[in-house]
C-alpha cells in the first residue's frame, strides 16, 4: 500500500468518524443526561475494527504482535486521549447538560484545524521536526481561518 493511499484512506475516514460523531449527537434526547454510552459504543467498535484487521494479520500469517511496552504506554496515552476528545465531542454536538449542540460546520473545522496546530508544534518541541516558513505561514492562515468561523458564533 502506497503512502498516498494511506494518507487519503485516513483523511476519508477521520473525516467519517468526525460526521458520525456529529450524527450521533443530533439524535440525542432532549432527556439525556450524559452521552457517555454513545463514547463506549464508539470505542467498543474501534476495538471490533481493531481486532477484525489484527485477526486478519494473523490469519495471513503474522505472529509477532510486539511493539514493546513504550510503544504500548505511548497508545494508551493517545486513548486516553482520544476517549476524552470523543466525550467532548458528543458534549459540544449532542447539547447535553444545557449546552447549546454546535454546528458542526464550526466545531469540527476549529477542532481539526486546532489540533493541527497543537501537533504541527508539539512536533517540533518533542521530536525537534524543524519546523520552515511553511509551516508558520500554514499555521497563520489557520489561526485566521478559526477567528473567521468563530467570529459570527461570539466565541472568543
Amino acid at each position: 500500500m502506497t503512502t498516498m493511499v494511506l494518507l487519503v484512506a485516513a483523511t476519508v475516514l477521520y473525516a467519517g468518524y468526525n460526521v458520525l460523531v456529529k450524527a450521533s449527537g443530533t439524535v440525542v434526547p432532549l432527556t439525556a443526561q450524559t452521552t457517555v454510552l454513545a463514547t463506549i459504543c464508539l470505542q467498543l467498535a474501534a476495538l471490533g475494527t481493531s481486532s477484525v484487521f489484527a485477526f486478519i494479520l494473523w490469519n495471513r500469517g503474522v505472529v509477532n504482535f510486539s511493539v514493546g511496552t513504550p510503544a504500548l504506554m505511548w497508545a494508551v496515552g493517545a486513548g486516553i486521549c482520544i476517549g476524552g476528545a470523543e466525550i467532548a465531542y458528543l458534549y459540544l454536538f449532542g447539547g447535553v447538560g444545557g449546552l447549546k449542540p454546535m454546528p458542526a460546520s464550526l466545531a469540527i473545522p476549529i477542532i481539526v484545524s486546532g489540533s493541527i496546530l497543537l501537533a504541527l508544534f508539539a512536533s517540533a518541541l518533542f521530536f525537534s521536526e524543524v519546523l520552515g516558513w511553511r509551516q508558520f505561514a500554514g499555521s497563520a492562515l489557520i489561526i485566521a481561518g478559526i477567528a473567521v468561523l468563530s467570529s459570527d458564533h461570539g466565541l472568543y
